[in-house]
């Protein structure tokens, strides 16, 4: 006797229907990307997160070029007046209760004490509100733990925090500012999750900058984290 395909169940239609649906709806990010900084957030707040986002706080939200016709619940927060944010406020100590969002973003100066030159205002253009001393490097990973530690804080369970930073050269050092941000997350509990590279139009530079002895920085890193010890 010939062997007959029996006719699937109505439940193995339906099961076979979802698993097509959920496909569909699956986007990969590329881990290289050529875009906008806005365009990469929409894409990465449907990606990481486990639920859509119902609180978003933009830490260093300055401008807002992040959500410029975004429709995105964002709080935005600055420790500049001027930016007409909806919170001024310093991100090393929130105004905030404990577990009050489910996303942070995070835009620290990338370039610290460039000044100004008759063609390019870095000061203006990178929002470097303050300077870095000596004592301090001349950069700014010493505000990283104290921002880290409060953004743990006030972060949701399984909340993510996402961060774009730039490496760059400074007092003839590499300043290796993205592997700084990750040692102190993941110091406060943090677990790095991922980590795209973002492409820009090209790379930062001053007339002043005669010789290079390092490679011109022509990207920066969004760096994921998530509030969990696992990052599914």
């Amino acid at each position: 006797m010939a062997n007959r395909r029996m006719k699937p169940s109505l439940f193995e239609e339906l099961e076979a229907d979802n698993e097509s649906s959920s496909e569909s709806r699956y986007e990969p990010l590329p881990s290289v990307w050529f875009g906008t900084d806005a365009e990469l957030l929409e894409k990465m707040l449907d990606f990481y997160p486990h639920t859509p986002p119902t609180r978003i706080l933009d830490a260093t939200v300055n401008a807002g070029r992040f959500w410029s016709g975004s429709t995105r619940p964002v709080t935005g927060m600055d420790i500049d007046p001027k930016h007409k944010p909806d919170v001024v406020g310093d991100n090393t100590d929130m105004p905030f209760d404990d577990g009050s969002f489910d996303v942070i973003v995070y835009d620290p100066p990338h370039i610290p004490n460039q000044g100004k030159d008759n063609k390019k205002d870095f000061t203006s253009r990178f929002g470097l509100v303050i300077k870095s001393s000596l004592k301090q490097g001349y950069n700014f990973n010493h505000l990283y733990p104290p921002f880290v530690s409060e953004a743990f804080r006030v972060l949701k369970k399984n909340g993510i925090l996402f961060c774009k930073i730039a490496d760059y050269v400074h007092g003839h050092r590499f300043q290796w500012a993205h592997v700084e941000f990750i040692n102190a997350a993941v110091a406060v509990g943090f677990t790095a999750c991922d980590c795209i590279v973002k492409v820009r139009k090209g790379p930062i530079t001053d007339p002043r900058w005669k010789n290079a002895h390092h490679a011109r920085r022509h990207h920066c890193y969004w760096l994921v984290f998530r509030k969990s010890k696992k990052c599914e």
